[in-house]
């Protein structure tokens, strides 16, 4: 190849460049690794101590722990939940689809004798057992496949919510010191549940039951095991057995918002005084009992009064349309009828991206009305924040992000901004 040639020589110069700016970029992508490589092994250190505190074994705190590796993949998969990323029309329809249904019927009818034994000793209603079962794992069928051990450490060393999963690891420690799981078997989800019914390790510790009498709780191959410890789990956390999850139900036209809080009980009778009917308007039930009105899709959508139950259900899942769907399903393997009320003009609506809600709640700080700090989540701050502004702006106030909200933020900023003088203007 003759050098001299302008072409190469710029060839040979751009190339060089091109080189020089993937150097450039790859290192400080290698810096960043490193530093967190560091983190997660600064991390390992404070757990070892942690555990040797607790009063852990050299086992614990030496070998288990030596072990462990980061799974990255896990932080994105804690920061992608269904519950965020999809509207809640879509959310129900993947889980309470005609396979749940039917393949639930199927293990209700195959599994009579045994859920006629945990109604009678705990008081749990079986279709709501089997409502979990097919939820958690589609009956068994996708129990994980992560090393538990790896999940939990990898989401403990990441700030957001470091306590909750290293006092998950802690107790899975206990339960690998006291032989009641082995390390090898420890396979479950990206966010350490295990097993047939997806137990995090502090419920597993608190309420295992060896129910097939074998000599050790194994929620990973015996269903037996599994349904009776979440029986079990369910009756110890409060379950009312003479009680439903909640009931969807019909708002009036002109349904007074203003006069609801979220995530407030009130009595059953207070709900029948602002006009809210039943799916078939017919008047609700008489009887004395709290209820929380839930509006997971806005006014447009289905409504929804929560009792007692529903909190319950939400122990094991702290989402709302999961706690939803678990109800729902259960409903269905019984007889009754699913969401009644569904829009399908709703049911079109596309989830809001993480960089829509993001904007969203940093418009509504600057607003006055707190989100707290932008994370693209429609959470209960968004969602009270959001109803602060519509009961100012006399919107219905439903807590739900629709096109009259986004419209009317817009206005209210544009005038703000049309009214705040510059700060180089003379005065």
């Amino acid at each position: 190849m003759n050098s001299s040639n302008p072409f190469v020589k710029q060839s040979v110069n751009f190339f060089s460049y091109q080189k020089l700016i993937i150097i450039c970029l790859f290192f400080p992508m290698l810096a960043n690794a490193t530093i967190a490589d560091e983190n997660f092994l600064q991390c390992k250190v404070n757990l070892a101590q942690r555990a040797e505190t607790a009063g852990f074994s050299t086992y614990i705190t030496e070998t288990v722990i030596d072990n462990i590796t980061p799974i990255k993949r896990v932080i994105a998969l804690d920061k992608k939940q269904p519950e965020f990323t999809q509207t809640f029309e879509q959310y129900i329809k993947a889980r309470v689809s005609a396979y749940h249904l039917r393949v639930g019927k199927e293990k209700l009818k195959n599994n009579k004798a045994l859920f006629d034994k945990l109604e009678k000793e705990y008081g749990i209603p079986r279709q709501y057992l089997v409502s979990f079962w097919g939820l958690e794992t589609v009956f068994g069928k996708h129990k994980g496949k992560m090393s538990v051990l790896n999940a939990l450490a990898t989401l403990a060393c990441d700030q957001r919510r470091s306590e909750f999963f290293t006092l998950e690891l802690l107790n899975l420690f206990t339960l690998i010191e006291r032989k009641q799981v082995s390390v090898e078997q420890l396979k479950g989800s990206w966010a350490g549940a295990m097993g047939h019914m997806q137990f995090m390790p502090t419920a597993l510790l608190k309420y295992a039951v060896d129910a097939d009498n074998d000599g050790k709780v194994d929620v990973w191959q015996s269903e037996v095991d599994a349904l009776t410890t979440a029986a079990n789990y369910l009756n110890k956390i409060g379950w009312q057995s003479k009680e439903r999850w909640g009931r969807e139900v019909r708002l009036p036209k002109n349904f007074a918002f203003d006069k609801v809080a979220f995530d407030q009980y009130y009595p059953l009778n207070y709900f029948q005084q602002l006009g809210v009917q039943q799916t078939n308007q017919q008047a609700l039930p008489t009887y004395d009992i709290q209820a929380e009105l839930y509006l997971p899709s806005g006014h447009k959508g289905p409504a929804f009064l929560l009792y007692p139950n529903f909190n319950v259900i939400m122990t094991w899942n702290l989402s709302k349309s999961y706690a939803l769907s678990v109800g729902i399903l259960a409903n269905k393997l019984v007889g009754a009828k699913g969401i009644e009320l569904f829009n399908k003009a709703q049911t079109q609506i596309k989830p809001f991206s993480v960089v829509q809600m993001k904007n969203l709640q940093s418009q509504l700080n600057s607003l006055g009305f707190k989100t707290g700090k932008p994370d693209g989540i429609w959470g209960p701050k968004s969602r009270d924040a959001i109803r602060s502004f519509q009961l100012q702006h006399q919107l219905i106030a439903d807590g739900y992000p629709n096109q009259a909200l986004f419209s009317t933020i817009e206005l209210v900023i544009s005038k703000t901004e049309l009214v705040t003088p510059s700060i180089n203007q003379e005065s």
